[in-house]
């Protein structure tokens, strides 16, 4: 019984985990990236479609994005799109693809990023407590019931700690790397 609560939060935390890492993939570091648009949702024959599923996107240089839609008709859509976004980029449309050139970071842009990021690291920290926390009620229930002893209880309660705590260092790593990599020049 108690595995099987641990094993659950173990999934609701690489879940935690894997959601961070994705949010913090579409914030820009001054390089190129193509996570930083395949996200955005275009307006596509009245459907809200990821980029990423209409077009291909490359970086073929270091400050250069490139969108090729697969659908020519797109373009303006994608371009609006891009424009609505708050990755501050004009995009270069030119009837085939649209490029979009990624400025340098401003010392003040790469503060204000980095605090984002620190942000989205403590809304993850948040997660992988909440997810914690659930799992301590759903021991105590077990308790309750009768179904697990005492002794089951403060075992299973000390491994979940653990799990949080590899869990919360694990973030912490993912948010001081992206950090890092948005202070770098």
């Amino acid at each position: 019984m108690v595995e099987d609560c641990l094993t659950e939060a173990r999934a609701r935390m690489d879940k935690a985990v894997e959601a961070l890492r994705d949010d913090l993939m579409s914030i820009r570091t001054g390089r190129a990236s193509p996570a930083l648009v395949e996200r955005l949702r275009v307006e596509y024959y009245g459907t809200p479609t990821p980029l990423n599923q209409m077009a291909s996107i490359s970086a073929p240089e270091a400050r250069l994005l490139v969108i090729r839609p697969w659908d020519p008709t797109a373009l303006e859509a994608i371009e609006k799109v891009i424009l609505k976004s708050d990755l501050g980029l004009t995009p270069n449309n030119d009837g085939v693809v649209i490029r979009l050139s990624i400025p340098s970071l401003t010392e003040e842009r790469r503060r204000d990023l980095s605090k984002l990021v620190g942000h989205r690291v403590e809304e993850g920290r948040v997660a992988v407590r909440n997810i914690r926390r659930d799992v301590q009620e759903d021991l105590r229930a077990l308790e309750k019931d009768k179904l697990i002893t005492e002794d089951d209880l403060y075992l299973g309660r000390e491994k979940l700690q653990e799990l949080h705590d590899q869990y919360v260092e694990q973030m912490e790593q993912i948010g001081e790397a992206k950090q890092k990599e948005i202070m770098e020049v």
